[in-house]
């Protein structure tokens, strides 16, 4: 089974960025459409960012144009750049694959607030 580690959460204001980590442990990473998970307060975890191993990620419009996902298959991690962030962006954010195939990480707490 394949661990997740997020990390790179914090306390941002409004207008900040963020650079979030996922570190994957086994290089089966590089086969996997991978995504970006949120769960605001109070809300279901929802998808917001996928990145297939090669070509063209793709976007919630509730963060396309602010935020943008990359990843590194050599190192096994995934990345998201968090730019113009909102208040309502807070919540924990997870990585997993796009099927969801394997067991959750702890996420990483974003929380945008003045």
């Amino acid at each position: 089974q394949v661990q997740l580690v997020e990390s790179g959460g914090g306390l941002v204001q409004p207008g900040g960025s963020l650079r979030l980590s996922c570190a994957a442990s086994a290089s089966i990473f590089r086969l996997y459409t991978m995504a970006w998970y949120r769960q605001a307060p109070g809300k279901q975890r929802e998808l917001i960012a996928t990145i297939p191993s090669t070509g063209v990620p793709d976007y919630a419009d509730s963060v396309n144009g602010r935020f943008t996902v990359s990843r590194d298959n050599a190192k096994n991690t995934l990345y998201l750049q968090m730019s113009s962030l909102k208040v309502e962006d807070t919540g924990v954010y997870y990585c997993n694959t796009a099927s969801q195939n394997w067991w959750w990480g702890q996420g990483t707490q974003v929380t945008v607030s003045s």
